[in-house]
């Protein structure tokens, strides 16, 4: 064996296989190979690509599923921030990136390689995301990213891996799917332009379900414990909702977006239970916390979710802002009524101990129970005081 020992994130496509091979082969590395998985394999993919792994001459393969302590770090943090990128995408794939990075490079560590590699290209965004991330936890391992240097072409890469007895089908598939925990991305041709449509063919879920479906999530301190009051933990509660809402094709749409490097780019995703529990999330917050918790959890979500999507998940400021989300979801309990149909869904409803529409105190619109109107006639010359000095000392007309 050699004593040059490289970790490969590795996941079983071309662009690592070809890293693989090249870095045995042209580089001389004993390659290590992982795989991170956040909730888009299952078993038998599993193992299909630890059996590739082995044959195209990794030294020791690991499968790792972080998808617990996925969404204990991140994507509890994304729901109570309401993280929806550009109000569209829920970080389906930079979250999962970012995580996938710092098991990769915490294993390269503990087998004490002393590099790492991946397959990203130079022309997105996991280049960086991996990078950051590798730089800050281990920068005594040096990293290598063959594709990225070496400007390979598909075709080339292809060409190699033949030259070298390798002979997989590398045919390139009409879309390009990326699956996890907390959805699923999909790219292809049209999303290289501004103006088309993914065709419904090109997601993965396929409507099975007609008519209208109720489901009830139940939300403590802002994680959802049970759905159709069955409880478990939250991670499994993702995934019973999501083949739920699947089933209706809920959740497609097309994120548009600027880049980490600079440019705008364009992606598809379907992301049914995503989409719905940051909604139905959002809404049990809007009848349970104060205007001024809404106000500053939307500025801190949305600069949580911008850094996140950036890599810089290792920031400090990034622990601040989760303390300061989690201390706003004490009071974030209930049940939120959702209504399933083909394509789209609606949030109906709440029932909260924490409701603050408490009907004691008064009815928008109807009553007022806690002031006289005499209270409100005050209230309401106190609060014009302000702009009434200025458009007195200013003469202003308003016309």
């Amino acid at each position: 064996m050699s004593n040059k020992k490289v970790v490969l994130a590795y996941s079983g496509g071309l662009d690592t296989s070809y890293c693989l091979k090249y870095l045995k082969n042209e580089q001389g590395y004993e390659v290590h190979t992982v795989l991170i998985n956040t909730g888009g394999f299952d078993d038998a993919e599993l193992q299909a690509i630890e059996d590739r792994a082995y044959e195209l001459g990794s030294a020791k393969h690991a499968s790792l599923t972080i998808l617990d302590k996925y969404y204990d770090k991140a994507i509890k943090y994304l729901i109570y921030g309401n993280v929806l990128k550009n109000n569209t995408y829920p970080l389906s794939v930079s979250a999962e990136r970012v995580f996938q990075a710092i098991e990769a490079i915490k294993y390269a560590k503990s087998v004490g390689a002393t590099a790492i590699a991946h397959g990203s290209t130079g022309a997105g965004n996991d280049q960086i995301r991996f990078d950051l991330i590798f730089q800050t936890i281990a920068p005594e391992i040096e990293i290598i990213t063959p594709i990225r240097d070496l400007k390979l072409s598909r075709q080339e890469e292809v060409d190699y891996l033949a030259k070298n007895g390798v002979h997989y089908s590398w045919e390139k598939a009409q879309y390009s799917i990326n699956k996890g925990l907390w959805g699923t991305s999909v790219g292809g041709k049209e999303t290289l332009t501004s103006s088309k449509p993914l065709p419904s063919e090109a997601y993965p879920s396929q409507l099975t379900k007609e008519g209208e479906e109720k489901v009830t999530l139940e939300f403590l301190k802002g994680e959802l414990v049970a759905v159709n009051g069955v409880a478990d933990k939250p991670s499994n509660n993702i995934v019973i909702l999501e083949k739920l809402a699947s089933a209706y094709a809920i959740g497609r749409d097309i994120h548009v977006g600027d880049t980490i490097i600079g440019i705008k780019g364009r992606v598809g995703f379907e992301a049914a239970a995503p989409i719905i529990i940051i909604k139905a999330h959002h809404l049990l917050e809007k009848h349970t916390l104060g205007k001024w918790q809404q106000y500053w959890k939307e500025q801190l979500g949305n600069w949580y979710g911008m850094l996140f999507h950036e890599g810089q998940f290792l920031d400090p400021v990034m622990r601040n802002i989760e303390t300061f989300l989690e201390d706003t979801q004490k009071t974030v309990n209930g049940t939120v009524t959702v209504s399933l149909k083909p394509y789209h869904f609606s949030l109906d409803g709440i029932e909260s101990k924490n409701d603050l529409m408490n009907t004691g105190f008064g009815q928008y619109g109807e009553m007022n129970n806690a002031w006289t109107s005499d209270d409100a006639k005050g209230f309401i010359k106190i609060l014009g005081n302000a702009q009434n000095i200025f458009s007195s000392v200013n003469n202003e007309t308003y016309e």
